[in-house]
């Protein structure tokens, strides 16, 4: 039972950590790649962890699980934390977690380990999640728990003959199949703009003007201009499509959960233009009373996924009302993209909930003016009489 599972990328953080728990904590690692579609040399990660001693080494292919049971309820539920950040590295860490707790039991292994941070969101995702699922297990988080900086694990790295490559000395890279997260380096600086190298699928020198169709079901993108995909594909063209109009970039404020705020910055063209898209057919098909209660479901929504709550019960139920506003949610819209922006100019649903005979000023409106008037009347009656009330009581 001297066996731990390591969460392992390759990168800085977590090869820091093999030998960290090798040496300090005389544990037998083995470490455990998730693909979640972060497009990574595996092979390679594969032989940076048998130079570093791993007893063994486990690839995980997760990429449909993370689109069936993570994206697609993220793009259903609209989800933007703060109205800004696609939750991408968010929503795949609950995954992540879940596979190391499958290898530690296959592999007998009483221990898992992350290279999370104590100032970052991950620590609290892995962590919740881990224990939610076998409280038994031992977590341990080297990064966390010697108070390293990036400067000390690269001193460290160096000492040890770890090889690390020159993006990771630069950037902190999170990436999979939903979008990109960038930290470290000059991004620190609030007053520098990212640089164009920090960035994978965005070109910022591209000022004409672009147009994609999105087709839905049921709530899931089906088709790019009208040729149905699989979802993964899917993403992957619109990541290339939009990136190429300069659309993608989020760099906010964010306030983590450890109560810091802290400059992010995210590379996620397909996530962005999707949950747009999404957003604006909700608004076609649903009623204005479902779009109203939704809009507070879908913020609840982005808050536990971001906050490691992906196993609180409150999701589950979420996530039920979700499905059934998604049974409408069929139709195609239409985006325009140009020079980093991008705006629904086109939308069409056989759910459209849009009138045009009543809509219409034409004559042939099919709508009595005349039936407004003791509407008008009643809809502000308490109004009117709260301002008489205010009005006599003043004087």
């Amino acid at each position: 039972m001297n066996k731990v599972v390591l969460a392992f990328s390759g990168g800085l953080d977590t090869s820091v950590c093999v030998k960290y728990l090798q040496s300090l904590h005389n544990l037998d690692v083995i470490t455990l790649t998730v693909d979640v579609g972060q497009n990574d040399d595996f092979k390679d990660i594969n032989k940076v962890s048998a130079d570093l001693g791993a007893v063994e080494h486990v690839y995980v292919d997760a990429k449909q699980e993370f689109l069936n049971d993570y994206v697609t309820p993220a793009i259903q539920a609209n989800a933007l934390y703060q109205q800004k950040y696609p939750l991408a590295t968010a929503i795949a860490r609950p995954l992540i977690a879940k596979k190391a707790v499958e290898v530690a039991r296959e592999h007998n292994a009483n221990a898992i380990s992350h290279g999370c941070t104590g100032k970052g969101n991950d620590q609290v995702r892995f962590d919740i999640a881990i224990r939610s699922l076998n409280p038994n297990l031992n977590i341990i988080a080297p990064i966390r728990d010697m108070n390293l900086t990036r400067d000390k694990e690269l001193e460290y790295a160096n000492e040890n003959n770890i090889k690390i490559s020159a993006v990771a000395k630069k950037y902190s890279i999170d990436e999979n199949l939903w979008g990109r997260a960038i930290e470290g380096g000059s991004l620190e600086n609030l007053e520098n703009e990212p640089p164009d190298d920090a960035f994978k699928f965005v070109k910022q020198n591209n000022t004409s003007a672009g147009y994609v169709s999105i087709g839905f079901e049921r709530g899931v993108p089906i088709s790019i201009d009208g040729t149905r995909m699989e979802l993964g594909l899917l993403v992957k063209k619109l990541n290339d499509v939009a990136g190429a109009f300069g659309v993608g970039i989020i760099d906010h404020i964010e306030d983590r959960v450890v109560g810091i705020k802290s400059r992010e910055v995210y590379e996620a063209p397909a996530a962005l233009v999707l949950v747009e898209a999404h957003k604006d057919l909700e608004k076609l098909v649903l009623t204005h009373n479902e779009l109203r209660f939704k809009f507070s479901v879908d913020d609840q929504w982005a808050w536990l996924a971001y906050s490691g709550l992906w196993l609180d019960p409150l999701l589950t139920d979420l996530n039920a009302f979700i499905a059934k506003t998604q049974e409408r949610v069929t139709g195609e819209i239409k985006i325009k993209m140009h020079n980093g922006s991008y705006r629904v100019v086109g939308r069409k649903s056989t759910f459209s909930l849009y009138d045009n005979d009543a809509i219409t000023y034409m004559s042939n409106s099919n709508f009595d003016q005349r039936l407004a008037s003791g509407f008008v009347t009643l809809w502000g009656l308490q109004s009117s009489a709260a301002n008489k009330m205010i009005s006599k009581n003043k004087a």
